[in-house]
């Protein structure tokens, strides 16, 4: 297990979202410190913001793919084309190993009901699941930064 990996479950134990816990751990190798990658990315725990959409562990990956290869001119299409291939690439493979990128459907409960995430937080799932889709998100996203 490398060193970010752990980082980040250690961040996500301590009471972070599966998102802060993926963006915290290489934030600072392309010039965000922790605390704002804290803040940038605790808007996406839960599949954006507890509504069980896109995976935290998913966004996460993202944005540490964008600070790696996005554009800052506007005119820079190449690094957003490589960018996009770079997302692709990323969800591709865990889509491949996990099913979908879509919380609800990795974690079996619909947490933007709130009855649903009662029962998953009854079930385990971010005790079990989750701390599973962090370490998977980051070996998968090393690959390609």
């Amino acid at each position: 297990m490398s060193n970010q990996v752990d980082v980040a479950i250690k961040t996500f134990n301590d009471g972070f979202s599966c998102s802060q816990a993926v963006l915290v751990s290489h934030c600072e190798e392309y010039g965000l410190d922790s605390e704002m990658a804290l803040r940038v990315a605790g808007a996406f725990g839960g599949g954006m913001g507890h509504i069980g959409e896109t995976c935290g562990a998913v966004t996460g990956a993202l944005m540490l793919l964008g600070l790696k290869y996005g554009k800052t001119k506007a005119e820079d299409t190449d690094s957003n084309d490589r960018t996009y291939a770079k997302v692709k690439e990323f969800t591709d493979m865990f889509k491949q190993k996990h099913g979908s990128i879509k919380c609800k459907d990795l974690i079996e409960f619909d947490i933007s009901v709130k009855e649903e995430l009662t029962k998953a937080k009854e079930a385990g799932v971010f005790k079990t699941v989750c701390p599973l889709l962090v370490k998977d998100s980051i070996e998968m996203v090393e690959r390609l930064l």
